[in-house]
């Protein structure tokens, strides 16, 4: 039997890690400036993380959610003291893909309504709901396109407005950041217009944070830049740095029954253990912070060049678009100087460091960059 083969690979075959450092079969160390697609958030094997799991995985390492889970409610109140949203209730599940049905199903069933809206260049999942409120036609099957989906441009509000006041719309869907789009930012006005309107409607305002919370951006989640609250947030990747685990934060004015939602995996002793262990360092070690500082310092020291359109982004969550296909730059050039990095479209090399970066690890990548270049 074969794999299935859908993915682009590099060749290398990772055998060890640590912070922001990746070792091949060879022993040639590599710069993780990508982190698995932002997942790596307090860095590889942090030995505070290590511990969580293996001394968890020595008492019980799962049972169903027809039991009761110590773990689950801990997070629950250590995230909610750390986010900001302490009033909120959490629902864990496995990704951020499943964080965004859960979230799209219950907005639904809040409203009774069956409308959503999203935007251009936005991405949300490749399961069926989430891919459906994808801006991406290639990923998105027929069977994804019968979801009652409205795409507005971001940063429109007039557009939003328009769609808004016809009453049937369940939900509105934004990322705090953009990321496989293209790391392009709300702005303020814009999502400040957006929560007043959903207010105004009734319509759910659901924060797609998976890429750009949990620190990345230099706040906790992306959309607190913005000074607004989401009525659902939903979350991923950086959860439990690695270990499966996801979830959503949602707004007191929402009812819950047995069997609204359910999971199998979701809120499992590991993945709790993960989790909680990633808050504990991500608050001692002040990752919050250092995602700002350091990624303020690697997007104001990246070089100047004519190939060099625009640098943008929030804290560890940057993107440098060329006025070129950068799949050269990235495959042949970064990653011949064994550095990790990734891309939003054709033109973008994407940064999505760990939060440990450090100023000296950044300048390994400030100097090679302005070598390629």
């Amino acid at each position: 039997m074969n794999l299935f083969d859908v993915y682009s690979l590099f060749d290398v075959t990772p055998v060890r890690a640590r912070g922001c450092k990746v070792w091949d079969k060879d022993g040639q160390e590599y710069l993780d400036l990508y982190g698995g697609h932002a997942v790596i958030s307090v860095g590889h094997c942090h030995p505070v993380y290590v511990k969580a799991l293996k001394d968890q995985l020595e008492k019980i390492g799962f049972y169903s959610n027809s039991v009761i889970n110590p773990l689950q409610a801990e997070l629950a109140a250590r995230l909610g003291e750390v986010c900001g949203y302490p009033d909120y209730s959490l629902f864990l599940d496995n990704s951020g893909a499943e964080s965004n049905e859960n979230a799209l199903k219950l907005a639904s069933f809040h409203t009774g309504r069956d409308r959503v809206i999203a935007f251009h260049k936005s991405f949300h999942g490749r399961t069926s709901g989430a891919v459906a409120v994808t801006d991406n036609p290639s990923i998105v099957s027929p069977f994804n396109a019968n979801h009652k989906v409205t795409f507005c441009d971001l940063n429109n509000i007039g557009q939003v407005e328009a769609e808004l006041s016809k009453k049937d719309v369940a939900a509105v869907i934004v990322e705090g950041i953009q990321g496989c789009g293209g790391i392009n930012l709300p702005s303020e006005s814009f999502m400040k217009d957006l929560r007043f309107l959903c207010t105004e409607t009734d319509t759910v305002l659901i924060l797609d944070e998976v890429q750009s919370g949990y620190g990345r951006s230099g706040k906790f989640f992306a959309h607190q830049w913005y000074g607004i609250k989401a009525d659902i947030i939903t979350m991923g990747k950086g959860i439990a740095n690695g270990f499966p685990c996801g979830g959503i934060l949602i707004s007191p004015d929402f009812k819950a029954s047995k069997g609204l939602l359910g999971t199998t995996f979701g809120g499992n002793y590991l993945a709790m253990a993960g989790a909680l262990a990633v808050l504990d360092i991500i608050v001692s070690e002040n990752l919050i912070e250092n995602a700002l500082d350091t990624g303020t310092y690697l997007k104001e020291n990246i070089p100047g060049s004519p190939l060099i359109k625009e640098v943008r982004g929030r804290g560890l969550m940057l993107g440098i678009e060329f006025n070129t296909d950068v799949a050269p730059i990235r495959r042949n050039l970064l990653f011949g100087k064994h550095i990790f990095t990734g891309v939003a479209g054709k033109n973008m090399i994407r940064l999505l460091a760990p939060l440990c970066l450090s100023k000296a690890e950044a300048d390994i990548f400030i100097k090679s960059l302005k070598e390629i270049l």
